[in-house]
């Protein structure tokens, strides 16, 4: 194995307590590590507008984390926790599963699998009975039906725990709901939060915009894979997990004009601006090719390489015009790490992120491998680290 490869280079002493548990009362409180061209600085958010270039456009993930933890009881007194990852049955959607009545079929994680066989889960809350049965056992498929006309994101707000990481290794409390939310979410879907905007305070978006730095919304539903640590000694072999994006036309055509002037609020939003080239790239190949763009992709040999940015998202529009489309849809499984070449975002909003993640390669191949560096100052410096922790604005 190629040892530029391994994760293991990944991977830095991150104490317990360097871990914030719980967010900060005030949202802009939080420190601000901002890292140009490798010289760094230390800022308070709150001061962020203040360090963005005027021209600028900020691209925000404006995707909202559901009650995605259902807990149930069986009658023998063993929990059960189901953990909804994404929708399978009647639609693979997620906006559209948010709306559906009645029953819905969804891939989930199982908490306590061994002790649910194939019984039927109730639950009976507000008048409202929900059950949970098996779909199908060995995929962890599972229907959720519910008495009533609430749509199923009702249904999920009413009995289910907001989706907190792992590694907070706590359980959630009431103000989670809110403050585990940036404040511009719209959409429901993920089961993580683009941690990054939640730093961000309606203030603090009203200096940036009297500023003249623009503004743009795009969804990226997180998903729970973002969480998964990379196990494999070559992280080229990493299992990437896939995410759904929507957009629209005039939100691409306005990232289209100010490519070369882009800073993506989180890696979410980085990752949905490095799709979006690459599903240009397929359609200057393929005028019909389906907006999925795989792991492999960017190391595809037999693709156009010489494909700027702009180029790409115009392949994108013009799609657009002609099959009378004013809203994408797609999905991405896109692996960004040291040795790719990012075409889109110019400066990115970040948390401190989980040693040997997939979110520090992404990191690292933004910052030409300055990781560490950035890392240590922020260790240092008594940074608080992971999603409830403090920030960082990088600018290459």
């Amino acid at each position: 194995m190629n040892q530029d490869f391994s994760i293991e280079n990944y991977n830095y002493p991150l104490d317990e307590e360097k871990i914030a548990k719980y967010p900060l009362a005030d949202r802009s409180k939080s420190k601000l590590l901002i890292w140009n061209k490798g010289a760094i600085s230390h800022k308070q958010f709150e001061k962020a507008p203040n360090n963005l270039p005027s021209d600028s456009l900020l691209v925000f993930n404006d995707t909202k984390v559901i009650a995605a933890r259902l807990l149930f009881q069986k009658v023998s007194g063993a929990n059960i926790e189901i953990f909804l990852l994404n929708p399978e049955l009647p639609t693979r959607d997620i906006a559209a599963a948010m709306t559906q009545k009645s029953s819905a079929i969804w891939k989930c994680m199982i908490g306590n699998k061994k002790r649910w066989k194939t019984d039927n889960l109730v639950s009976k809350i507000q008048g409202l009975t929900i059950s949970a049965s098996y779909h199908d056992r060995e995929n962890d498929l599972v229907r959720i039906q519910w008495t009533g006309e609430n749509t199923f994101a009702e249904i999920i707000t009413k009995i289910g725990q907001t989706p907190l990481p792992p590694y907070l290794k706590r359980k959630p409390d009431p103000t989670d709901r809110e403050r585990y939310q940036t404040v511009y979410s719209k959409n429901n879907g993920a089961v993580a939060a683009p941690t990054a905007g939640l730093h961000f305070t309606p203030d603090i978006l009203k200096k940036i915009q009297e500023k003249g730095v623009g503004i743009e919304f795009l969804t990226l539903h997180v998903s729970a894979g973002t969480f998964k640590p990379v196990d494999v000694s070559d992280y080229r072999d990493h299992d990437m997990h896939i995410e759904q994006i929507v957009i629209s036309t005039d939100s691409i055509r306005n990232i289209m004009n100010a490519h070369d002037r882009l800073i993506a609020v989180g890696t979410t939003s980085l990752r949905i601006l490095e799709s979006l080239f690459w599903y240009g790239v397929l359609l200057s190949k393929n005028e019909d090719a389906e907006f999925f763009i795989t792991k492999d992709l960017p190391q595809t040999k037999e693709l156009p390489s010489n494909i700027s940015f702009h180029e790409a998202l115009s392949k994108i529009v013009m799609h657009m015009k002609k099959n009378g489309l004013t809203q994408l849809r797609g999905e991405t499984e896109i692996f960004i790490f040291p040795g790719y070449q990012i075409r889109s975002a110019k400066g990115l909003f970040t948390n401190f992120h989980l040693p040997q993640s997939t979110l520090l390669l992404l990191v690292s191949a933004f910052t030409n491998q300055e990781w560490k560096k950035i890392y240590t100052e922020a260790l240092e410096n008594d940074y608080r680290f992971l999603s409830y922790g403090d920030s960082s604005l990088l600018l290459r």
